[in-house]
Formats: structure tokens, sequence, C-alpha cells
């Protein structure tokens, strides 16, 4: 980790989410991704640490990454965080419906964003990657040498196929990108899936099956599709 860039890995939840605070020391300044389950709680970590959310980053529409109703409970999320503090929520575009319905967050409330737009907090530059087949909106945020997959990636695995809005296709197809990011890259996923909390992706390759396939007929003999 360079002087610069603040990242922490903060695990909340049942499901053994990693929600993110990304930004910059100098400016006391962060992100959030995927504010979820215990919202009031991880802005009073942050904070103690003196730092300040700014905005918060979506990596997709799930209601245990951003709040709203699953499988019979209300998890906390986006909206309990505007209730505390105004702030803009990045969502890749094609996700930003999807985010509205399952939060209730406004239009006015999302900063629509594309494969390769950057959100800047002080010095320090996250870039929106767009990663499609968990979600149709699915991204991942590179900052330096880090990458937050969200469900995209985990250390020994990917996100599911087989959900409204999945597609096979494109899974294999974001994978292939990630796949070819730096091997120094250092991969923070969205769970807590086994193979530890990060890895680089030289690591991850090596543990993980998914990112060696190397042809889309024998991802889709795999997926069964």
């Amino acid at each position: 980790m360079d002087d610069e860039l603040f990242l922490e890995q903060i695990e909340c939840g049942p499901m053994q989410n990693f929600v993110y605070a990304v930004g910059s020391r100098a400016a006391r300044e962060v992100a959030l991704v995927d504010p979820a389950w215990n919202v009031s709680g991880i802005v009073d970590h942050v904070r103690e640490q003196g730092f300040e959310p700014v905005c918060a980053l979506v990596t997709h529409y799930h209601p245990d990454h951003i709040g709203g109703r699953m499988m019979g409970q209300t998890i906390e999320g986006l909206s309990e965080l505007l209730e505390l503090k105004g702030m803009k929520i990045y969502a890749n575009r094609h996700e930003a419906s999807g985010v509205q319905k399952v939060t209730g967050v406004s239009e006015s409330d999302l900063e629509m964003v594309d494969s390769g737009d950057v959100v800047k907090i002080g010095n320090v530059e996250i870039e929106f990657l767009h990663t499609p087949g968990h979600t149709p909106g699915s991204q991942c945020f590179r900052v330096r040498n880090s990458l937050v997959s969200g469900d995209t990636l985990f250390i020994q695995g990917c996100g599911r196929v087989d959900l409204p809005g999945s597609d096979p296709d494109e899974m294999y197809q974001s994978l292939r990108k990630l796949a070819a990011l730096p091997d120094e890259t250092v991969l923070y996923p969205g769970h807590d899936y086994g193979g530890g909390p990060h890895r680089t992706m030289a690591e991850t390759k090596r543990m993980n099956a998914y990112l060696r396939i190397p042809t889309l007929e024998m991802w889709r003999e795999l997926m069964g599709t």
C-alpha cells in the first residue's frame, strides 16, 4: 500500500460480505464500496479513523451489497447511508434501474458511469471497470495496484450466472478481462468465500480454476449452457 492510498476491508453481515473504504490519506476522504448490513457502524468506524465518507460505489444491485429486501429480511444499505449524509452513488448505467428498484434511492442520487470512467478522491483515482455476467451492470474498481471486484471474481470462484440478469458468456469475457491485469494487482473480493481476504492476481490465477479456462466453448460446457 502506498502512502497516499487508504484501502480498508471491513467484513459485515452473515454472508461474509466485504465493505471497503477507499480514498486519500492526505484528503482524509473515502468512498464506501457496497455499504450494507451495518451502515451507521461502518460510517462511525471510518470517522473514528479520521476519514469522512464522500460517496458510495456500487459493484452491483443485489441487496446483500446495497440494502433492500432479501430472503425475508430487510438489509440496511444505500438508503440508510443517505439518511446519515447526502452523497452521490456511483453505479454502472446498466445497473442504475436495478439499484433504484432494490433500494428506493432516486435517480438524482445516482451518478451513472461507464467502463473507463474515473472518480478522484484527493489524488487517488478510482477507475470503473464494467464486468457484466453476474448482473448486467456489475463493475469492479481499480485503484493503483488494487482491484475491488464485488461478486465478479472471488479468490476461488466467481459470481453466480444462474440468476435473473446473469449471462454466462458475458461472465467469461469479464473474467478474461480481469485475468489480463498485471500479476501484482491485489484482488479484494466482495465476499470471504475462502482463499484468504485478498490475493495477488498471480496467486488468484493459481487458485481459481475459472480464470484458467482457455476457450468460451469449454466455459459453456463447464457452466452447462
